[in-house]
């Protein structure tokens, strides 16, 4: 048998897909599953891609150097697929991750597989089922040298938008940090998204079908986004049996996989502010806590005012602009945080290049990152992009309709943590003087911590009860 150009390795639906992407653009494909029944499913149905059922037969039945490319859950799956394969490869051999890992995961599967000359690619890959077969968003990291034995290929089965949505962003688990920030940024624009919802809805008593109407009209303007887009979708669903809104028989409990955790986790090691994204992590563990929510809600009867005390008539339009300047501010603290890491970790990403291959394939795919790229080509070493000329002036003009807009909220009693976040952060980030002078003040009175001070340089501490 000839030697296939790329090996498969984990046929979920993200592996499927990808191996039909591949098969699709040219590429000859060999597959294998750990459960052998998947693998026989799969080849019933593709008889044009070879099926291997032991790991042995599956790397012998690919070319050198041979190209692996793992879809395999995150975790102990990963190093148990590569303790199954590094004996059977040869120094050369490219190995890719393909899973949402752990960048620091990543950083040490590189460092363990050099030693023995395999070069070992962390890619991320954004775009669900359908991104997967016909076009994702790749995110690269790893040895450049391994890069260049796939970099066409991957180049190939990526979205195209101004080119490849397809990208190498640096060393070790710089593809799989880049990642990771772009899961940090979908939490927080989906939490944004289902906080206008819910306002909508519960303070301004619109029908689902009202506010799938104006997320459309939204959607057609400056908020034109694939989330956006989907979120119509959702609205518009009828649940079959109940001829109801699916949506609104669906439990409001949220589940996460842990790339938005990690992001804010990541934000606090490298002490770069988040809050948006971490309230929408937040948001989600609180959503969990169903049981307690609905006691409460009985126990302090909380104040719910009605829909013509709580939102004036140009209410939609307020919120449009406190949702666009919540997910300006979304992306900022994601690029922030990213460029304190490019710089803390060594990894030299290359941000305009992350905005352009976000516009294509990926999840937060958006008209917003047209923006972002310009302002990145206008200065490559921006370390916020609210420092833009042209987003200081966005946020500018969005000033008080978001400032309506959590106003509103708070008298109608409807949370709405990220926007209220997202403000915060603006508005902290812009403020040339913060209490933290007072802060510093109490920590030196109770622990003796020392202080700074604005009139001379060095380190101070003060006898404070004398």
């Amino acid at each position: 048998m000839e030697g296939k150009d790329v090996g498969l390795i984990g046929l979920g639906v993200m592996g499927q897909n990808l191996a039909l992407n591949f098969q699709n653009h040219g590429y000859s494909v060999a597959v294998y599953n750990r459960t052998e029944v998947k693998t026989k499913e799969f080849a019933g149905k593709h008889s044009e891609i070879a099926a291997t059922y032991t790991l042995p037969e599956f790397v012998n039945a690919l070319s050198q150097p041979r190209r692996v490319f793992l879809m395999v859950t995150a975790g102990p799956a990963v190093d148990a697929a590569i303790s199954g394969l590094k004996d059977l490869l040869s120094p050369s051999d490219v190995v890719m991750d393909g899973g949402n890992s752990y960048f620091q995961d990543t950083e040490r599967r590189c460092n363990e597989l050099a030693k023995i000359g395999i070069h070992f690619l962390g890619v991320g890959v954004s775009g669900g089922e359908e991104g997967a077969l016909k076009g994702p968003c790749i995110m690269v990291g790893g040895p450049k040298e391994g890069y260049d034995h796939v970099g066409e290929m991957l180049d190939r089965i990526a979205a195209q938008v101004d080119g490849a949505c397809c990208q190498y962003l640096g060393p070790r688990g710089a593809g799989h940090y880049v990642k990771m920030i772009h899961n940090g940024i979908e939490y927080a624009i989906i939490q944004v998204i289902a906080e206008a919802y819910d306002l909508l809805t519960r303070a301004g008593r619109l029908s689902t079908r009202q506010v799938r109407n104006v997320f459309k009209e939204w959607n057609e303007r400056e908020l034109n986004s694939f989330l956006m887009e989907i979120a119509t979708h959702a609205l518009e669903k009828t649940d079959p049996e109940t001829k109801r809104p699916l949506v609104s028989l669906i439990l409001d409990r949220a589940k996460q996989k842990g790339t938005g955790k990690w992001t804010s986790q990541n934000a606090m090691d490298l002490g770069i502010p988040t809050p948006t994204i971490d309230a929408a992590v937040a948001s989600r563990n609180l959503s969990a806590l169903k049981d307690q929510r609905v006691k409460a809600a009985h126990i302090t009867k909380a104040r719910r005012k009605t829909a013509s005390h709580s939102l004036p008539g140009n209410f939609t339009e307020r919120l449009e602009g406190a949702v666009r300047a919540s997910i300006v501010v979304s992306y900022a603290q994601g690029f922030h945080l990213m460029s304190a890491a490019s710089e803390n970790y060594h990894y030299g990403i290359p941000f305009t290049e992350v905005a352009r291959i976000w516009k294509g394939g990926c999840i937060i795919r958006a008209k917003v990152l047209d923006s972002i790229s310009r302002a990145f080509q206008a200065n490559a070493n921006l370390e916020n992009f609210l420092l833009d000329p042209e987003f200081a002036a966005t946020l500018t003009r969005l000033d008080k309709k978001w400032r309506d807009t959590v106003k509103c909220a708070k008298l109608a009693g409807v949370p709405i943590p990220a926007i209220d976040a997202s403000l915060d952060y603006y508005d902290g980030y812009r403020s040339e003087r913060l209490p933290a002078n007072f802060i510093q003040a109490l920590r030196d009175l109770f622990g003796a911590h020392g202080y700074e001070r604005i009139d001379k340089p060095g380190q101070f501490h003060s006898d404070w009860l004398s």
